[in-house]
């Protein structure tokens, strides 16, 4: 789910492509926005990370999220870009993504899935 901030100028839904060409090489003519988070989603993070995740410049995020339906081949996702964030990727379910996801951010990604809802199961 790569995420990442909005540069100045930049509409939320264009931060996201671009963000998801970084960090996974993937460009926005092998998806399609399917969903857009009616609001923003905030998470704070744990205070043992304040100062030290985001170089300790933000106590969290507050972010807009896309649901994209990728049309590709997964030979097309490239993690070795750049400048990686990933070391590795793999597909998963809602489910299976919530039992594994650093337990600050849960409730932020139960949230997301809540709100896409069966759009989720429909875009696979």
């Amino acid at each position: 789910m790569p995420q990442g901030g909005i540069d100045a100028g930049e509409s939320p839904r264009i931060a996201a492509l671009r963000e998801l060409q970084e960090e996974t090489g993937l460009t926005e003519e092998v998806v399609s926005i399917v969903g857009e988070s009616e609001g923003w989603i905030r998470y704070d993070l744990p205070s043992d990370l304040i100062g030290k995740a985001f170089k300790g410049r933000f106590r969290g995020q507050e972010q807009k999220w896309f649901l994209m339906r990728f049309d590709g081949p997964d030979t097309q996702i490239s993690i070795d870009t750049e400048h990686p964030e990933f070391g590795r990727w793999q597909w998963m379910t809602p489910e299976d993504l919530l039992a594994s996801i650093v337990p600050f951010k849960r409730e932020t990604y139960a949230a997301v899935f809540a709100e896409f809802g069966d759009r989720i199961r429909e875009t696979s």
